[in-house]
């Protein structure tokens, strides 16, 4: 085999794996199956037309990021995301959100600054119209080109596994009136980033994120999100 061959053979091996975990991270953190419900590597590679090696390889960096157990001689169940986990993440957001928003001001370009401006824009035509779909997916971008702003892959990286993890609750969250008061904070983010004012910026961002977990308490979302984990997909 060519050393070429070989290099390639290496990466669509870590490209497949990759993509295998991905997928069912994401299967995980959307709900697709239920808290401690049991994940069967032969449905799951069938499901995905793939082998057993990579599926059991995907669980075992799954169980490192506490998202299933693996229980020798009976099989990986799911553990999910549990409210606690929830709450924590948003506190460790909050701090690193601010960070973000700070190294941002430094290096952020004037395209993602107008792609930004561009996002609160639609952000607050979708949300005089109740187009609560639309404004998750806003949101979403916003937080992304902050995040690429930073200048920093690591921090970046974080950040956009934190987002993930809470996906599902940010839905319920975004639903609610709430979608249009996050959309007048990043406004204020942007605009203290857009001013290189990074004190101010840091805690907006910080803030931000403060408020958005109050908001699932004062709104009971969390436990709404609690009984989802057991009820029905």
């Amino acid at each position: 085999m060519e050393k070429n061959d070989l290099k390639e053979e290496v990466t669509d091996k870590y490209s497949l794996r990759g993509r295998v975990f991905n997928r069912i991270r994401e299967d995980i953190l959307n709900g697709k199956y239920k808290d401690h419900e049991e994940l069967k590597e032969v449905a799951i590679g069938q499901e995905l037309g793939v082998s057993r090696t990579p599926v059991r390889e995907a669980f075992r960096q799954l169980e490192l990021e506490g998202l299933i157990q693996i229980v020798p001689n009976k099989g990986a169940y799911v553990t999910g995301i549990k409210v606690k986990d929830i709450e924590d993440i948003y506190m460790i957001r909050s701090k690193l959100e601010g960070l973000c928003a700070r190294w941002a001001c430094d290096n952020i370009t004037p395209e993602q600054l107008e792609e930004m401006e561009e996002v609160i824009y639609l952000a607050e035509f979708h949300a005089a119209r109740g187009h609560m779909e639309q404004m998750a997916e806003l949101d979403n971008r916003f937080h992304t080109i902050m995040y690429e702003a930073c200048n920093s892959k690591m921090l970046e990286h974080l950040l956009k596994d934190y987002h993930q993890y809470v996906w599902r609750v940010r839905q319920k969250t975004l639903s609610s009136s709430r979608g249009a008061v996050s959309n007048v904070e990043h406004k204020f983010i942007m605009e203290a980033i857009k001013e290189k004012n990074a004190d101010k910026a840091e805690e907006l961002a910080n803030q931000h994120m403060i408020n958005a977990f109050e908001n699932m308490v004062d709104k009971g979302l969390l436990e709404l999100y609690e009984e989802g984990q057991d009820g029905e997909n």
